[in-house]
Parts: structure tokens; C-alpha cells; sequence
């Protein structure tokens, strides 16, 4: 933080020139993109980190592009590497790395030390150029207005460092001009991530760019608005990636605020631009407006700073978000009803289980507490059939399962199973590709959480959240004897997976199914729940 705020300066604007302070909203992120782990060692470079990639999405405006600028120049001949633990009179000072700039720090004992990249090549990366520019157009004056003009030359291709070294550079990778792609970096700073897609081939552009970083011990990171669900975007895969090595830097406005009320779009942009004070809100309201008239999810992506889909998605996530409640310990022998849908090698599988009295959640299972969720990667390309038995087993020890609805495709033989076990009345095949079944359970799941007054509610579990984000609407024309719009619900690509979505709706559906058939009426329970 210190380096950067006597080096780099505001690039534009009525304080250009004047010394660069990151935002709150950067220096979260700045300390936790630069946090060293505690077994770090000296003359380690990415693995000294805690973080290898990292993602920073937020609204459009509050300065990621010069925040990725001071942070290039950091990593181009600022102290960027890990370089041991500091002991008492441990200083940095400017003049020993070639900066005329006077300046010295003196470390705290047990702070981590800093030390240069000795040949860093940094790589701004983009679909177009033009995107590029958003960080280009800050790098350049922001190191020819300040102190950094000592050091370095800026050029229109790239930057030079002053070493001399023809490979240590600041330059511009796109889809279009990938000629430089594929070489080993010190570091890769990616904009607008939320368009890389497979489709316009960035998604392998960033593979190869990782590559390249993970060649030189370097790490890469993201900037981008809020996604488009229906996009299956690299900005997608890194959010909802499951990798420890991931820094996640995503603050969304509280979910209770409506885009579509002036009202709360008036808090959504407090808490957007709190900490961008450049920013005039009068104006983002008033563009807000003009893009909402054609495109109303897109501007509550770049200015709402929310994740929501395009045309097309089926489910309104903030409603979804109102039902979630803290996790509840659902106490032994609790009547419940269950939704499964199931896959062999390529989908997902899930069980989701529902009280009677409206509460959802994923189960978990065996010693290790996994949840009921299996996806064929974690499991050698397949889905573990003796796994999900497991489960069952104990989900039905532990419960008194009234209701399970399991969608039959390709666990036939273990809902058949499952029904001579524990009754053909309570394993019921629902088979999930019947039009007029499917299109009523879909609205009655989607009615029951819309309505602020049922009793739904949810444990907020975050794969169900991202599969539900994932759906989107497929139509089947209308019913004759109504006239009612029918529809099943798919995914956008094949990567983004709803099945989990599926077993809410199934778990609901059974639970209300039961409801209706007597399941209030027999033996009611007295529910113990734990906080």
C-alpha cells in the first residue's frame, strides 16, 4: 500500500497528478490478494501467496481500472515478491532499486519483506483492444505524470522496464492479437472477464495465459462487472469455482433492495459508490434509467452490481434470497420430504430434503459431513452410485422420510431398490420430462418462494443458489384445455448445471403433495429446531 501511494499518482480527472490512494474497496482487496502464508518462504514466488487467482468483480465506475494500473506498476518495479519476515530495523528504501524518489520504509517486526521481480513480463489482457484501454488509458499517465517517470518510458506497443531486458514488459494480449499469448509472465491482469466465453475462444485464451503465469511462479487475476448467468462466462467459472486458491472479491448491495424502485436504487448506489467519490450518482441513476428501458437486467449488472440473468432465466434471484434464513439443525426423526434428481457422468447429482413445515436444505452425510451433492469431477468423471446409497441410508436413519420424489433417468434399479426398503408410498418415481407435471411443480415451487406470505424458507446453501441462477426458460407451447404458456426449464451451455434447482422443486413438490394427502393429519410432530 505504502509503495503504491508514493509512486503512483490519480491519472485523469481535477486531482490528476496528485498522489494515487486506493479506495476501501481496493485496499480489501489489495490486502488480500498480497496476503502471504504463514509457512511462505524466501525466493518463493505464486506459492507464497495465499491467493494463485483472484477475481475482483463490482459495479461499473468505482476504479477498478486504475486499481489494476497501480497494481501493474507494482508488480513491474515496485516489491511485489515475497522476501522473508522482518526483523526489528528492517527498512526498504527507494534508492537501493534504481528510484530516485528518496522515499524509505520501515517494516513492522514480523511484517512480510518485499523484493523486486528480476525480469517481469505483466500481460493486460482483454476480448478487444479497446477493453484494454480501460487500464492502458490509466498506466500510461499514471507513470508519466508521477515519480515513476524517473524510472520507466511508456510507449504506445508496451512498456520497457528499466533493466533492459527485452522480455520485461507491460503488454497487450487480445483475442485478436495474440501473437505474444502463450509466454512465460510474471503476472496477468484480465479485463471485463464476464465476456470471456467459449464462443469467442477466451476461455482457452485464459488457459493459456494461466499457463504462462504458472511457468514463471506468476498469478492472475480478474476484473469484471456482475455476469450474465445465460453467458457461461469465465467470470462465471471463477466465481463459482470450488479451488482454495481463489480470492473472491464480490461485495452485492443487501438482496432486499429492489433495482426496479427508485428508492432502492438510491441505497444500491450508497453502497455501490460509498467509497468512489468521483462518482456523481445523480448520473449512474439517470443511466441506470436509459439502459433499463431496453435491457433492465443489464443495468442492474453494471450499475446494481448484482448478478442477474438476461431474457430468458426463470427464476428472480432476490426472491430467492428473501426466504433464506440461518441454517437450521433439523432435530433426528423430523418429518421430511426429499427431491433427487440424478445423473451417470455428466450432470450433477442431488438430494434436497424439505420439512413439513416449509424448511429446505441439503443434507450431509458419512464421517466427513459431505453434502448430498455429487458432480462427476470430484469423483473420477463419474457419479458415486454407492455414495448416494450411503446417503439415503442415513438421511433415512436420521429422518422419518414421509415423501421422496426421484426423478427415475438412469436410477431406475436404485429407486426400485429404495422403494422395496422403505415403501413404494414414500420412493415415488417423478419422472421430470413430463410436460404438464414438470410445467406445474416449476410454478408452484416458483409461486410458493415469490410469496412473502408462505411459510418457505431455505438454508442458503450456495450451489443450489448458482444452479437456480443457471435456469433458464424453455417453451413448450400452449396447453389447449387452459391456454396456459407451458415450459420446462434448461440450461444455457452444458457446464451450467440446474439439477440441484431440480431437487428443490421436487422436494417441494413432495412435500406439498403430502401435505394434501393427510401428512399434517397423522401423528403430528413437535419440530426442534437448533439455532
Amino acid at each position: 500500500m505504502w509503495w503504491i501511494e508514493n509512486h503512483c499518482v490519480v491519472p485523469e480527472g481535477d486531482t490528476a497528478g496528485d498522489p494515487f490512494m486506493p479506495t476501501l474497496d481496493h485496499r480489501v482487496w489489495l490486502a488480500n490478494w498480497y496476503e502471504v502464508r504463514p509457512t511462505a518462504k524466501p525466493g518463493e514466488r505464486n506459492v507464497a501467496f495465499r491467493y494463485r487467482t483472484g477475481q475482483w468483480m463490482a459495479a461499473q465506475k468505482v476504479g477498478k481500472s486504475p486499481g489494476v494500473a497501480a497494481e501493474t506498476c507494482l508488480e513491474f518495479v515496485g516489491p511485489a515478491l515475497f522476501d522473508g519476515w522482518a526483523a526489528e530495523g528492517d527498512y526498504y528504501a527507494c534508492a537501493d532499486h534504481g528510484c530516485p524518489c528518496g522515499g524509505v520504509y520501515f517494516y513492522e517486526v514480523g511484517e512480510p519483506r518485499g523484493r523486486h521481480w528480476p525480469t517481469p513480463r505483466i500481460q493486460l489482457a482483454a476480448v478487444v483492444e479497446d477493453q484494454v484501454e480501460n487500464t492502458w488509458g490509466a498506466l500510461i499517465p499514471m507513470i508519466d505524470s508521477g515519480p515513476l517517470s524517473n524510472m520507466i518510458r511508456t510507449g504506445e506497443a508496451f512498456i520497457r522496464h528499466p533493466n533492459g531486458n527485452r522480455d520485461s514488459r507491460v503488454e497487450i494480449v487480445t483475442s485478436k492479437a495474440d501473437g505474444k499469448l502463450g509466454a512465460r509472465i510474471s503476472a496477468g491482469k484480465c479485463d471485463e472477464t464476464g465476456l470471456w466465453t467459449d464462443s469467442n475462444k477466451m476461455k482457452k485464451f485464459m488457459r493459456t495465459l494461466r499457463r504462462g503465469a504458472a511457468g514463471m511462479g506468476g498469478r492472475v487475476s480478474e476484473t469484471t462487472n456482475p455476469y450474465d448467468p445465460a453467458e457461461a462466462s469465465q467470470a462465471q467459472d471463477t466465481h463459482e469455482s470450488k479451488r482454495k486458491d481463489v480470492l473472491k472479491h464480490y461485495f452485492p448491495p443487501p438482496a432486499n433492495l429492489r433495482f426496479d424502485l427508485k428508492k432502492d436504487r438510491a441505497l444500491i448506489f450508497a453502497f455501490n459508490y460509498g467509497g468512489s467519490p468521483w462518482v456523481d450518482q445523480r448520473s449512474i441513476e439517470a443511466e441506470s434509467q436509459a439502459l433499463a428501458e431496453a435491457n433492465p437486467a443489464e443495468a442492474e449488472r453494471f450499475f446494481g452490481n448484482r448478478i442477474v440473468a438476461g431474457s430468458g432465466s426463470w427464476f428472480e434471484m432476490t426472491k430467492w434470497a428473501d426466504r433464506k434464513v440461518e441454517p437450521i439443525t433439523v432435530a433426528p426423526r423430523t418429518k421430511v420430504c426429499a427431491g433427487f434428481d440424478g445423473s451417470n457422468n455428466d450432470d450433477h447429482t442431488g438430494i434436497r430434503l424439505e420439512t413439513l413445515d416449509g424448511y429446505q436444505f441439503t443434507p450431509a452425510y458419512g464421517d466427513k459431513r459431505r453434502k448430498t451433492h455429487w458432480r462427476p469431477q470430484d469423483w473420477d468423471g463419474r457419479i458415486p452410485r454407492a455414495e448416494v446409497m450411503a446417503a439415503w441410508s442415513e438421511i433415512a436413519s436420521e429422518f422419518e422420510i414421509v415423501r421422496a420424489y426421484m426423478d427415475p433417468a438412469f436410477w431406475e434399479s436404485e429407486a426400485d431398490n429404495l422403494a422395496a426398503e422403505h415403501g413404494d408410498k414414500v420412493f415415488i418415481k417423478w419422472a421430470t420430462n413430463r410436460l404438464n407435471p414438470m410445467h406445474a411443480a416449476l410454478e408452484r415451487f416458483r409461486t410458493d418462494v415469490y410469496n412473502a406470505e408462505s411459510d418457505f424458507r431455505h438454508d442458503g446453501d450456495v450451489d443450489v443458489e448458482a444452479h437456480l441462477r443457471n435456469a433458464i426458460l424453455r417453451a413448450r407451447g400452449v396447453d389447449p384445455a387452459t391456454g396456459i404458456n407451458r415450459y420446462f426449464i434448461g440450461k444455457p451451455t452444458d457446464p451450467q448445471k440446474i439439477d440441484l434447482a431440480m431437487t428443490s422443486v421436487l422436494a417441494h413438490e413432495a412435500r406439498m403433495d403430502a401435505i394434501a394427502d393427510g401428512a399434517l393429519n397423522t401423528d403430528p410432530d413437535s419440530y426442534v429446531y437448533v439455532y
